[in-house]
């Protein structure tokens, strides 16, 4: 009942930026909180930036000061600005939504965007 759909990935030079954008459908009324996650080669899956209804806003310590999570409700969007990139960003950004539906949290994913930054 949720679709998300990211974009905006690419290969980017160390120190430049990217914004990545997560566009949701479906029934976004129920969704509590939205988050960024990344995995790279031969490594787990690991949180980067989430936010939730009342834009309460968590950071890894690895991006904190260089990452910044926003939302545009009207778009039903949710957006990652990525600044002074480094190679040790590369990986694959997943886009996650939460919803809260009957007293039950059920988790939606996107497709994910590679993300390349280069020495």
């Amino acid at each position: 009942q949720v679709q998300l759909v990211e974009s905006g990935g690419g290969l980017v030079q160390a120190g430049g930026s990217l914004r990545l954008s997560c566009a949701a459908s479906g029934n976004v009324n129920s969704i509590v909180a939205m988050g960024w996650y990344r995995q790279a080669p031969g490594k787990q899956r690991e949180l980067v930036a989430s936010i939730t209804t009342g834009e309460i806003t968590n950071y890894a310590a690895s991006v904190k000061g260089r990452f910044s999570i926003s939302r545009d409700n009207a778009k039903n969007t949710v957006y990652l600005q990525m600044n002074s990139l480094k190679p040790e960003d590369t990986a694959v950004y997943y886009c996650k939504a939460k919803r809260l539906r009957f007293a039950t949290l059920s988790d939606y994913w996107g497709q994910g965007t590679q993300v390349t930054v280069s020495s």
